[in-house]
């Protein structure tokens, strides 16, 4: 396969570059470069490994500039909140290096007549199929983990981000990893296929659609490969009868506007308990319609454009239908004229299950507003999804939501007054179709090794 590809600027729909896509026999070659890469890199101690994961967070930091105008060009991320994906990443590169050590210590265990050593191995070449939302983090967050485990990695990359993925390459290589050790690859998705079968292909992560992991996690069980999954979501944040009103209007707004509404963990479905129900609606409308979209390079722009056009159009369609079934459009919901891929903050209310707005994730500007008799039915309405990745609650009974996320909320994870998106120290991951396994935390340096036990009999 060879070609050409072009990336295209959101705000403005016109081009940005213009790249060759590889061909099959460069894509198996990269492969192959990555695959002997492996058996020096696994050789590395610890203490190299993370020496130049702190330089990679140092190259980070100090490119920063020109990282988040990319993203900004790009993808539309608001350019005042560029930089704290960069700095996400480059924390996740310290936290890394500075807990591998215990991460990937040999644990002793009992043996009878003897003793044992459980011991995590690297396994060889991890493929990486990274979504377009957080260009530099999605790619960061597992590649990072599985270079320091001892892995080698390869990435293919949102085709619409590419100039985010040759610049995190350079950066690697930059701050002194090894050739080959992290590679990008501008291939298709019929090239991936090829690489998932390939006996140098040890496992897979892939960020993206319930749709494209089950395509993909079904490729590799055929072989017999380990996949991680992190897919799509609904959350749900629950406002209770005893909730701040104010502080969790002023924070559902910000966890569903931040990054365009282009997150998995963005709160999407508000369920507000009836006693409250008119005043945090009213007070959240009269926020989100002060959301106005506009130039993504300006500093004061909090919402820019939606990444593509095929997915504003996917966005309006699923708003339209869930009107058409019934749900009312509080603020928002036309497609504006102009150039760009804008979409106004939009606010739908009245919603019920076998509507888009209910059941499906809508990647984008748009809450859905749902109304509840209390606590307990907005729990099982929580948890009316196919989906299972993040939430939240608000209640002045702190100890009361702790156990509802605890045992009740059927997630990954919970956010209790307040929006926050992934953590270093914290495992980041969902159930149902919001996918399998777990990053970040010390979980993510775990998927892709070979945990090994070795038995000593006493002589």
């Amino acid at each position: 396969m060879s070609g050409q590809h072009q990336t295209i600027n959101p705000a403005t729909g016109e081009v940005i570059q213009t790249y060759e896509m590889m061909s099959d026999d460069k894509v198996r070659s990269l492969l192959a470069a990555t695959h002997d890469a492996f058996q020096e890199w696994k050789k590395t101690d610890l203490d190299e490994r993370g020496k130049i994961l702190r330089a990679i967070a140092k190259q980070l930091r100090e490119n920063k500039s020109s990282l988040v105008s990319l993203m900004t060009t790009e993808m539309g991320k608001p350019i005042s909140q560029g930089g704290d994906e960069v700095e996400l990443c480059a924390a996740i590169c310290e936290y890394t290096a500075d807990n591998a050590d215990e991460m990937l210590a040999d644990e002793e265990r009992p043996l009878d007549g003897g003793r044992a050593l459980v011991s995590y191995q690297p396994i060889g070449v991890i493929l990486g199929i990274q979504p377009w939302n957080f260009p530099l983090y999605q790619v960061v967050r597992y590649s990072i983990a599985n270079i320091m485990a001892g892995n080698t990695v390869l990435l293919k990359h949102a085709a619409n981000v590419w100039g985010s993925a040759l610049a995190l390459e350079k950066i690697y290589r930059d701050a002194g990893l090894p050739e080959n050790v992290f590679t990008v690859l501008l291939a298709d998705h019929d090239q991936i296929n090829e690489l998932i079968e390939h006996k140098h292909v040890r496992g897979v992560t892939l960020t993206g659609s319930p749709r494209a992991g089950a395509t993909v996690a079904a490729k590799a069980g055929e072989c017999l490969k380990k996949t991680v999954l992190e897919l799509g979501s609904n959350d749900a944040y629950l406002v209770l009868e005893d909730a701040d009103i104010e502080k969790a209007v002023n924070t559902c707004v910000q966890a569903r506007m931040y990054n365009n509404g282009e997150t998995c963990v963005a709160a999407k479905r508000f369920i507000v308990v009836d006693s409250v129900y008119e005043q945090f609606r009213d007070s959240f409308v009269a926020q989100m319609s002060q959301v106005k979209y506009g130039d993504p390079t300006d500093q004061n722009t909090t919402l820019g454009p939606i990444a593509r056009g095929d997915l504003r159009d996917t966005l309006h369609d699923l708003v339209s239908k869930s009107i058409e079934k019934g749900a009312k459009c509080l603020t928002g919901g036309k497609v504006p004229d102009g150039p760009g891929y804008y979409y106004p903050a939009t606010v739908l209310e009245d919603l019920k299950p076998g509507m888009p707005a209910y059941d499906e994730e809508l990647f984008g500007p748009v809450a859905s507003l749902i109304r509840v008799k209390n606590e307990a039915e907005a729990i099982e309405v929580a948890n009316d999804s196919r989906y299972g990745l993040g939430g939240g609650i608000f209640s002045k009974d702190e100890d009361r939501a702790i156990t509802i996320a605890r045992d009740l909320f059927d997630t990954g994870m919970v956010n209790i007054n307040g929006y926050r998106l992934a953590q270093p120290q914290l495992p980041f991951g969902g159930v149902k179709d919001s996918g399998y396994g777990r990053e970040h935390g010390g979980f993510g340096i775990k998927e892709f090794v070979n945990v090994k036990s070795v038995m000593i009999v006493d002589q």
